[in-house]
């Protein structure tokens, strides 16, 4: 063994480096996040790199992997985004390549992550994100390698946790724009949908469509009758109301009705919902005497500065990874239980989504306060 190979093996044995990255896409607190991880894991004598653009950084050649110290994050608590960068489009097990022939396919490149991450000597990989990128941390972890996972879905849609962070911004987002839409919806006597993110739950939906007075919430998991929806329009006009706004939640569908998809679903990219709001319009256009105008918030929802409610749990879920890192207590997700962040399985994290229940609280208090839900 050469002197500086010698050298090297000496400072691995006395210094332990781990490495975290934030995958998928952005939500509000990633920054807050990493922020905590690394101060935290500093404070207990861990090195901590990390990985540009999620896994990217660590497929790529040349790799793109950085140093962080507290320095290095000082003064991005408040940061939307991520000063890692974020991707969903670099699943190490299938990898989109071009050959020399240009021709596009897949490849699983996970030995090429194994062995970048074995000549950083990394200890443990931190895995910030939701279903996919956990899911990719629980096959590196049935190949050997340590894994800590921290809970990111803007969507709230992991079993693990009773909440993820970000929900609270994205929900303060949309709220935002239900009670401006209030006023011109008021001022021309419309019907005006808006379009909340969520994929296939809605949580922001009926949180932001309760907490902003909507008159009809539609979600993923309670395919509408349109019928129900006029009538509640009707309803309103009869009672001298001549203008409703409907919060409709991206994968929503229709009693009978498939969710319109913008691409089609495969490893590398998964279904991306887009239409929920127009589908339900045409489908109101002619039937009612107001004029029926569509708002998508789409990204607007994901950006901006974090609530100090994401500010803080982001912040908690950074500082108990550190923990588990330093207590080698791998093959872990941090979670938000009752009032308490503990530590999960991570096989927990990916088993089941988290969708709103239709017979749960919350739908329970919309429809007590009139709210229209689409069925009974």
């Amino acid at each position: 063994m050469t002197n500086d190979n010698l050298a090297r093996e000496r400072e691995r044995e006395r210094v332990r480096r781990v490495l975290i990255l934030t995958g998928g896409d952005d939500v509000p607190g990633l920054n807050a996040v990493v922020r905590a991880f690394v101060k935290a894991a500093t404070s207990l004598d861990l090195q901590v790199y990390a990985s540009e653009n999620g896994f990217g950084g660590l497929v790529e050649e040349p790799t793109r992997i950085v140093r962080l110290t507290p320095a290095s994050v000082k003064g991005i608590i408040h940061m939307g985004g991520s000063i890692l960068g974020c991707s969903d489009r670099t699943n190490p097990f299938c990898y989109g390549i071009v050959d020399a022939d240009g021709m596009q396919r897949t490849a699983d490149v996970s030995e090429r992550v194994i062995a970048n991450l074995d000549e950083l000597g990394i200890d443990t990989l931190v895995l910030v994100g939701g279903h996919g990128t956990l899911d990719i941390g629980m096959r590196f972890a049935k190949l050997g390698l340590r894994v800590v996972g921290i809970p990111k879905a803007v969507d709230n849609d992991l079993a693990a946790t009773d909440m993820t962070f970000g929900l609270d911004t994205a929900v303060a987002t949309a709220m935002w724009a239900i009670d401006a839409l209030h006023t011109t919806t008021d001022a021309h006597d419309r019907i005006l949908v808006l379009e909340v993110t969520g994929h296939n739950a809605g949580w922001i939906a009926l949180m932001a469509g309760i907490a902003g007075g909507a008159d009809v919430i539609l979600v993923p998991e309670i395919p509408y009758d349109v019928d129900r929806v006029m009538e509640k329009i009707q309803l309103r006009s009869a009672q001298g109301h001549e203008f409703s706004i409907i919060v409709v939640a991206e994968g929503t569908k229709p009693l009978g009705g498939t969710v319109s998809n913008i691409s089609d679903a495969h490893e590398a990219a998964p279904h991306r919902h887009e239409g929920a709001a127009f589908q339900l319009a045409r489908l109101l256009e002619g039937r009612v005497e107001h004029e029926v105008r569509v708002t998508v918030l789409g990204p607007l929802q994901r950006g901006g500065s974090p609530s100090s409610f994401d500010r803080l749990l982001a912040t908690r879920f950074g500082v108990r990874a550190a923990e588990l890192c330093y207590h080698e207590n791998t093959g872990r997700v941090v979670a938000l239980r009752g009032q308490d962040v503990v530590s999960v399985p991570l096989e927990a994290a990916v088993a089941n989504l988290r969708r709103v229940s239709p017979d749960g609280e919350l739908a329970g208090v919309a429809r007590a306060i009139g709210i229209e839900l689409g069925q009974e």
